[in-house]
């Protein structure tokens, strides 16, 4: 860990607050957005008391270093992550700015999770096992948990009610946003995870699945908010990858794993992290840059 502070919560008298989500803060300053990674950290969608240091930080660089590798095969919102080139009211800020925030164009977001599998597990996991197929995409049978599939899939999801993710498949994708916008949202989710998922592997890190968001600047569709990040994908360890079986992920695991020992009722309040469970998974995501970028964060 370094010894930067963790942040918790931005406070930024004179900005505009767009939303609070549950990691990051946006901010409205008319033709841009700013938007600021916090530390904190959620579990069975509850934010936890303590900040997770440097979390914030890994997923802004993380994002950075993917942005800058697809290059120009895909537009992206990002305008500048120096805080000298954030308008002035911001700059007094940078104290909470520096290194986990982004200036960023303002964009329509397309309302689709755009989620690639190229593995088995989680929800996808639990669709075979009922129906053999995923989001409707039949399967070969016989799979096994945490296997490779045939070929990576695009399997679209929206936000539910209750916050969690639903499932949906590309039919009900088309419905709700164009047929043609669909077939772009999948044709661009499959090539950035190709593209990321071909280079993660080149530095021994499986990327089992991972989600996107896309919004439209007028009629062009662009990449926003973060990119294959602990956050957003499932990173695994090549060299202990053992299909069959749950897999370790460089996540926030060991919270979960921490709060289901605890017995934990999965209601607010939850309870105050240990401080070697926020250790351990400030580390995961911090070996997480450091494998798939042969950088370390600092």
């Amino acid at each position: 860990m370094t010894d930067r502070p963790a942040l918790m919560r931005t406070d930024m008298p004179g900005l505009t607050l767009h939303n609070r989500g549950k990691v990051r803060d946006i901010y409205d300053l008319g033709e841009h957005l700013l938007i600021v990674a916090t530390d904190r950290v959620s579990a069975f969608d509850v934010i936890m008391p303590n900040p997770i240091p440097d979390k914030g930080r890994v997923l802004t660089a993380m994002t950075l270093f993917w942005f800058d590798l697809l290059g120009d095969r895909l537009p992206h919102h990002l305008v500048s992550t120096e805080v000298d080139d954030y308008p002035e009211p911001a700059r007094r800020y940078r104290e909470q700015l520096e290194g986990r925030s982004m200036l960023v164009r303002k964009a329509r977001v397309v309302p689709i999770e755009c989620v690639a599998r190229g593995y088995l597990a989680g929800s996808g996991l639990k669709e075979y096992r009922q129906q053999g197929t995923v989001t409707d995409i039949p399967l070969p049978a016989g799979l096994r948990e945490s296997d490779r599939l045939p070929e990576p899939i695009f399997t679209p999801a929206i936000k539910a009610e209750s916050g969690h993710d639903e499932n949906i498949s590309f039919e009900k994708c088309s419905q709700m946003v164009g047929e043609p916008l669909a077939r772009q949202l999948r044709d661009l989710t499959l090539m950035v995870y190709g593209v990321g998922s071909d280079y993660a592997a080149k530095r021994g890190i499986i990327i089992a699945d991972t989600k996107f968001e896309f919004g439209l600047l007028g009629e062009r569709l662009i990449l926003v908010d973060e990119v294959m990040t602990p956050d957003s994908s499932r990173f695994w360890d090549a060299r202990e990858w053992q299909p069959g079986r749950p897999q370790d992920s460089f996540d926030k695991q060991p919270l979960r794993d921490w709060l289901e020992a605890e017995g934990w009722n999965k209601e607010p309040p939850a309870p105050t992290l240990p401080p070697e469970v926020i250790s351990m998974i400030s580390g995961r995501y911090r070996e997480a840059y450091r494998r798939i970028t042969g950088r370390e964060l600092d």
